[in-house]
């Protein structure tokens, strides 16, 4: 029986070419696909710190717009004149209604509201009302009584003179210190001072005349 010469034939390899070339591609497929994340990488950055500017410049345009911060105002609303005994120079009350107006979106936060009370240029009378709050664009109103020293006014050698006349000329001087604060992004300490003439009527027994002049300290 002959036997059966089976001839093998080596597995012919691709040139060496060829394998470079298939190297060539994959190399240049990861690299772009490697180049292509780094770009939505950066694309991501830079719209994230696009937001975060845009972010930023509307919340400085409202601070310094529409949150813009304005100083409180003191005002005194209404001056009555409660207890009245100068005959026996001792009892003698001026009852003041203050109003204290935030016209700004950042709540103030008021310290004692002291009122001192001047004649002729001399103490006769203090005051000191609660520490509060006023709110955002609102106004709060606060009553203040000041016993004054009448004994001090009797005493007064031109004290005559305004008898004579039935007009007591007095000033006061009113001082609210605190802070105006809005979440983290404002908090400012500021002082409001209030001067205030006015003239008493004796023979009525009221206030016929006052007016007042303010003073911020930021």
């Amino acid at each position: 029986m002959a036997e059966t010469s089976e001839q093998i034939h080596p597995i012919a390899s691709p040139a060496n070419g060829d394998f470079s070339s298939d190297d060539r591609k994959i190399n240049i497929a990861s690299t772009g696909i490697r180049h292509g994340r780094r770009l939505r990488r950066i694309k991501c950055c830079c719209y994230t710190t696009g937001i975060l500017l845009i972010l930023a410049a509307a919340v400085l345009t409202l601070i310094f717009t529409i949150f813009k911060l304005k100083a409180p105002t003191v005002r005194v609303h209404k001056l009555t004149i409660g207890k009245l005994d100068l005959a026996n120079g001792t009892n003698m009350t001026l009852n003041a209604n203050v109003w204290v107006k935030n016209p700004s979106f950042a709540y103030f936060t008021y310290n004692t509201l002291v009122t001192t009370l001047l004649y002729r240029g001399g103490v006769v009378g203090e005051s000191r009302g609660a520490p509060g709050k006023a709110k955002a664009r609102r106004t709060t109103r606060v009553n203040v009584t000041v016993d004054i020293m009448t004994d001090r006014i009797l005493l007064d050698p031109n004290f005559d003179v305004d008898l004579f006349t039935g007009l007591v000329n007095m000033s006061s001087y009113t001082r609210v210190g605190g802070r105006m604060k809005l979440f983290v992004v404002i908090d400012k300490k500021l002082t409001v001072w209030m001067r205030c003439n006015m003239t008493f009527n004796i023979t009525s027994r009221a206030i016929q005349h006052h007016k007042c002049k303010r003073k911020v300290k930021l």
